[in-house]
């Protein structure tokens, strides 16, 4: 037997005024108390103890405080500053799973309040989790620490759950790893695992600011100096601009290959772009920079640095990657850059890390054995209505992609 750990993430569904208020007085109380445990420097679970006592909170979050508190303050965790957004946590004993098959939303979690009043509130499931949540519920994996989450509006629970497993001696399946080359993040991977669970992923947000400023500086300085007649300086500044970019390129690919080696049996799975320059039309500013931008030169070093590891590569179809859930597939739309939201009020997901479920797009779409070359280029959503090679202002575009959480992926 071996035993497997799985963090599980319910939605709450739509909590009424009620229990909206109870839910934000909860959280309040559980940051002032945690960042006054923290200002103290509690170090042991009595001195955290003493100070989060005399807030309005249930034993099971004062608890959970005094396990985390020490923690932070030169335990485990040793943080310099408190970080203004943290999840309410619980001890296992106060959250409660009940399940309703027969009701439209079939799960609901009781949230402790105080100590003496629970929320019980439905709640929208991962599918993908089910029979982890199933398994909790029948008393066949055991619940830990539980967190509650704030996202823009939205409610989460997240329970930590452990199960004994047999072992079992498979031969090593493929590892198809969903790579998406845009420009806010220069490159997003990610794949999901034996479970079918979508996991941590690497995006590289930095390096895809820094080749925007590169390009940006280069077409603003080699405009003025081609103005005042400097064809000479102009082209041997170009040249050393593009040096950065590409060895900045080369480090990022390489990066690339040696994430996907880390894991057996893995296959990046890359866009099929054919055709993808002959159909951007969106002005000679957008033009300018999406035709520039290095696609073939990533796709070529990351084809042949994965062929010296002995990686496969592989090609999908490109077609709405970026506008598709990754979870239920329904088409869904970007409101901002970094950012995916599914039209489906059913599904779990909500809002997720747009270059992050594309990612999870390609790579499902190797798993489906779907088409591995373009058959037509009038469905590539690539450039279209903000897809992810249009870019608003860099700052923002920046500042969004910078979610980085499986917990904060989804919102």
């Amino acid at each position: 037997m071996t035993e497997l750990t799985e963090t599980l993430e319910l939605k709450l569904v739509n909590p009424n005024t009620h229990k909206h208020r109870k839910l934000c007085e909860t959280k309040h109380a559980y940051q002032q108390a945690l960042e006054a445990a923290f200002n103290a420097d509690c170090t042991t679970q009595t001195a955290a103890n003493d100070v989060v006592v005399n807030y309005d909170l249930s034993g099971y979050a004062k608890n959970a405080l005094k396990q985390y508190v020490p923690q932070l303050c030169g335990g485990s965790y040793d943080a310099k500053e408190l970080k203004d957004d943290h999840p309410v946590r619980f001890t296992n004993e106060g959250p409660k799973l009940d399940h309703k098959p027969q009701n439209a939303i079939e799960w609901y979690v009781k949230i402790p309040h105080h100590d003496d009043y629970h929320l019980w509130i439905p709640a929208q499931i991962n599918p993908e989790q089910r029979e982890w949540l199933e398994a909790l519920y029948v008393g066949d994996a055991k619940m830990g620490e539980c967190r509650l989450f704030d996202r823009d509006g939205e409610w989460y629970f997240h329970i930590v759950a452990t199960r004994d497993v047999e072992e079992r001696e498979t031969s090593p399946a493929e590892t198809p790893i969903g790579v998406d080359i845009g420009e806010a993040s220069l490159v997003t991977v990610c794949h999901r695992n034996e479970r079918g669970t979508p996991t941590t992923p690497n995006l590289w947000n930095d390096e895809g600011k820094r080749v925007r400023q590169l390009r940006e500086t280069y077409f603003t300085a080699t405009r003025r100096l081609q103005k005042r007649g400097s064809e000479r300086i102009a082209e041997s500044y170009g040249d050393e601009l593009w040096r950065q970019i590409d060895h900045l390129l080369h480090t990022v690919t390489s990066e690339v290959v040696a994430y996907a080696d880390q894991f057996e049996n893995p296959v990046l799975v890359l866009e099929d772009l054919t055709h993808i320059r002959e159909n951007m039309d969106y002005g000679a500013f957008m033009n300018r920079r999406l035709h520039g931008w290095g696609f073939a030169k990533m796709h070529a070093q990351i084809r042949y640095k994965a062929a010296e590891k002995g990686i496969r590569v592989e090609t999908v179809n490109p077609a709405y990657t970026s506008k598709t859930c990754h979870c239920c597939g329904e088409t869904g739309y970007r409101p901002k850059q970094a950012t995916f939201k599914c039209s489906n009020s059913a599904c779990w997901v909500s809002k997720y890390q747009a270059d992050v479920n594309a990612a999870l797009n390609i790579a499902d779409r190797y798993l489906g054995r779907e088409s591995h070359s373009r058959e037509h280029t009038s469905g590539d959503d690539s450039a279209e209505e903000g897809g992810r090679l249009t870019v608003p202002q860099d700052t923002q575009a920046d500042a969004e992609s910078q979610q980085l959480t499986l917990g904060a992926y989804a919102s």
